[in-house]
Parts: structure tokens; sequence; C-alpha cells
């Protein structure tokens, strides 16, 4: 039951920081993130330190906050970031042995794509979800519905360009999970909590309409 478990409490939360930070300001975001009431990050791995981070913000915080890796390339990668103890994987590719390897360990896996064929090769091969990567970036929220038109079960991740004056306008589309740069990631641990805590009431808000 962990990979549905995760999956489910990534949705139940929604939205997430994306972090590219040193261990210390990766704690710092962490705790600013807990306090806010919104206790969930991806660690990319396009930092060398990447599986230290992770380590690191579960050792302190353990099931508390639900900690993934990102920009994960290849299985190699999956493997050495699931020994560091993260919940689940995300990519700006679609990779069938990053998808075995996280199926193997009950990992949410969550690939980049960028075609509806991606996508649904993406859940054949076992994906979570699917991060509409780098598309979300250009189309914005109304790519969530064309991606869900031809594939309404199909569970879409979006990261980038979302904030507090667009996330209504992406929650309306559909999407099913947010991840979210500056506005989760700068600032003081107690900033990154003011902001958490708009974005979490600003979700709570939509789904309890």
């Amino acid at each position: 039951m962990k990979k549905a478990s995760i999956t489910k409490y990534m949705y139940d939360i929604c939205a997430f920081a994306v972090v590219r930070a040193s261990v210390t300001r990766t704690l710092e975001i962490a705790d600013g993130l807990v306090n806010g009431g919104l206790p969930c990050m991806e660690i990319s791995f396009t930092n060398n330190d990447a599986g230290e981070c992770i380590k690191a913000v579960k050792n302190k915080y353990g099931n508390q906050i639900i900690v993934g890796a990102g920009t994960v390339l290849d299985s190699e990668t999956a493997r050495i970031a699931i020994l560091n103890g993260a919940d689940f994987i995300i990519s700006c590719t679609a990779d069938e042995d990053v998808a075995k390897m996280c199926n193997r360990y009950q990992i949410p896996y969550g690939p980049g794509c960028t075609t509806v064929t991606e996508a649904v090769n993406g859940l054949s091969w076992g994906a979570a979800f699917i991060k509409a990567f780098p598309i979300s970036n250009f189309y914005g929220p109304k790519l969530v519905k064309i991606f869900k038109t031809p594939t309404p079960f199909m569970p879409v991740m979006a990261s980038g360009g979302i904030d507090l004056n667009n996330i209504n306008e992406w929650l309306e589309n559909g999407v099913d999970f947010m991840g979210m740069g500056s506005l989760l990631t700068k600032g003081s641990a107690e900033e990154i909590a003011a902001n958490a805590k708009k974005v979490k009431k600003a979700i709570d808000d939509f789904r309890n309409k």
C-alpha cells in the first residue's frame, strides 16, 4: 500500500515545493513547509547533494513530511534517491527503467511527458501520475483539460508558472498536483510558512466549495 498511500497523500496536499538548494537551506525550507501545513517537497537531482538533502529532511521530520526526488533521469539515480529516503520520484523525461525501479520498491513515479502518447506509455509502465513538462510552462492551466479530455483517468501534475494569482484556474482545469518554485522556497522559514498557508487555504477553499 506504500505507493498508493503516498500518491493519495500527495493528492490531498495538492501542492509542493520544488527545491534546488544546499542541505542547510533545504532544511530551512522544510521548516517553513511543515509549519505552514504544506509538508511536501521535491528535491532536484540537478544538485550533487540532493541525496544528502533528502536524507537530512527525512532524518529531521520523518513521516511529518513527504520528500521526493526530482530530475531523475535513470534507474541508478532513482535507486540512490530511494536509498536516501525519497518518497516519490519525478523526472523531466519518461523512462521505462526508472518506472520499473520505482514499481519494484513501491515508490510513486511521475514521468515528464509532452504528448498524450508519452503519457499513456508512462501509465502503462506503472507511473502513478504524469508530469506535464515542459508544456505546463507554455500552455498554462488549459493543458490539463487537453490531456484529460481523451484520458480522463490520467492523474496530471503541473510544474512551472503556478502562483497565488492563477492557482484557482489550475484547480478548475483539473490538475491533481502542482509543483511550485519561488513562492515556497524563497525568503525566511517564516515567510515560506506564510505562503504555504495561503496556498493551502486556496486549495481547501476550492475543494470545499
